[in-house]
């Protein structure tokens, strides 16, 4: 693995909120399927009422989540993962979410991480029991913070 991605999978391994229970080898195949995609500051990663077409799993930069007539409710850093909501229910996102700086980012389309799901089951599990974990964790956070 080449050292720049070497990287890339530490920061996403490494983050306590990102997709925790994704294993070596797990990190392996997302690295080597996902697109990379940059967003300047200010750009729009997700946004409400629009369907997103897979999952973003930052790299550099942060993004805030807006529900608006809130501030920015959180702030998705390095490792952790973006659009997961849409995509889990293929319906339209139910927050925008924006670059609070230059952000690089793997974006996971559902067609990919069918196909990786399908060939790799076992990922699938890991993959899902992550996401409930950070939506957990983030329900709290929102609950906390009423």
């Amino acid at each position: 693995m080449p050292k720049a991605i070497e990287h890339e999978v530490s920061v996403l391994s490494s983050s306590k909120h990102g997709l925790v229970y994704l294993t070596a080898n797990d990190w392996a195949l997302v690295a080597d399927k996902a697109s990379r995609v940059h967003f300047k500051k200010g750009a729009v990663l997700v946004q409400k009422g629009k369907k997103t077409n897979g999952v973003y799993l930052l790299l550099k930069g942060t993004a805030r989540v807006q529900i608006p007539p809130h501030p920015a409710v959180s702030t998705i850093r390095p490792g952790e993962i973006c659009g997961e909501m849409s995509f889990l229910e293929e319906a339209p996102a139910s927050t925008t979410v924006v670059a609070e700086e230059e952000v690089e980012a793997y974006h996971l389309d559902r067609p990919t991480l069918d196909t990786l799901f399908e060939l790799f089951p076992h990922l699938a599990s890991r993959f899902y029991r992550s996401m409930a974990r950070n939506l957990s964790h983030r329900l709290r956070e929102l609950i906390g913070s009423s």
